[in-house]
């Protein structure tokens, strides 16, 4: 079935007696979307979530899910989403494969042991199917929970925070695997992070809330290309370099110097311009390396909202 939005938010607020934990948020996400849900401590994003999964009630506003109201379609809608929200709990002394069918059980559904073990083979867990969750490692046991907000087979599937306390190679694994869920899966993915760069490497879209209240929405390649980025340039002859670049037009776009390296805020097509103005002037760039990240982009937005 298709759908015009995944998930529609409008107006929504939730306050906790003085708190105000939402306020007034507004999104949009729409089919096929790896949607980056952004935002420091404390900024009502895991509210959010608990709203989406009807968890909690929102005080104010509206949520449509697959165009249709959630708080009247409730079942209808949930039943077409996976969700990890925390920890995923399992039983340890059970195996992974036991454990999924238990929880198919719960869930009423009608699914196969070859279903649930093409569910393992997704996320990577197929040769483990019939060991004990307790001999699982942490990034193995996120896995599983991915796993487990597969088995419906959903059309929407929400993250709540799915690298946290995971080492790199951890990281690296969860996030292929949510390109798979995205790219080969056709899966709308709701990401919520505060691990900004991994959010980075997998998400088109995104929304950084602060306070509980919309800071910037949309594609996080326009996002990050709309304002200038830091980029260092590496150059032979420091010297001459800094008496180049004073003389030109460039020196207004200088940030900083430092031995032979530079750094410039510059706009993505004044790279190659001046680049190409050292090149002509006899100096050798060794390296030039842009900084502009969502890190960076995020922290310059939310810290303007604390002024």
């Amino acid at each position: 079935m298709k759908y015009e939005k995944v998930i529609e938010i409008e107006h929504l607020s939730k306050n906790f007696k003085n708190l105000k934990a939402v306020n007034n948020l507004c999104l949009n996400v729409f089919p096929g979307d790896v949607f980056g849900f952004l935002g420091p401590n404390g900024a009502g994003k895991s509210t959010t979530i608990r709203m989406l999964l009807t968890l909690i009630s929102p005080n104010e506003g509206t949520i449509k899910i697959f165009d249709k109201p959630l708080k009247q379609n409730r079942e209808t809608i949930l039943k077409k989403v996976g969700a990890i929200v925390e920890k995923p709990d399992f039983y340890g002394y059970l195996t992974a494969i036991k454990n999924l069918e238990i929880l198919a059980k719960i869930s009423g559904s009608d699914i196969t042991k070859k279903h649930l073990m093409e569910t393992l083979e997704i996320v990577g867990l197929e040769k483990r199917y019939n060991s004990k969750v307790k001999t699982f490692s942490f990034g193995m046991k996120q896995r599983l929970g991915i796993a487990q907000a597969l088995i419906h087979d959903p059309d929407l599937i929400i993250l709540d925070e799915p690298t946290t306390g995971l080492d790199p190679q951890g990281m690296k694994e969860i996030r292929e695997l949510i390109l798979l869920l995205s790219k080969e899966k056709g899966k709308t993915i709701f990401l919520s992070s505060h691990i900004l760069h991994e959010v980075e490497f997998v998400a088109n879209r995104m929304i950084i809330i602060d306070k509980g209240t919309t800071v910037v929405e949309g594609l996080v390649s326009d996002l990050l290309n709309s304002t200038a980025l830091k980029v260092t340039f590496e150059l032979d002859d420091p010297a001459k370099a800094t008496a180049l670049i004073n003389a030109s037009q460039w020196s207004g776009k200088l940030s900083s110097a430092a031995n032979e390296r530079f750094i410039f805020a510059l706009e993505r097509n004044e790279i190659s311009a001046l680049n190409k103005y050292f090149i002509e002037n006899g100096l050798a760039v060794s390296a030039v390396i842009p900084a502009r990240s969502l890190e960076e982009y995020f922290l310059n937005l939310t810290e303007k909202g604390d002024k």
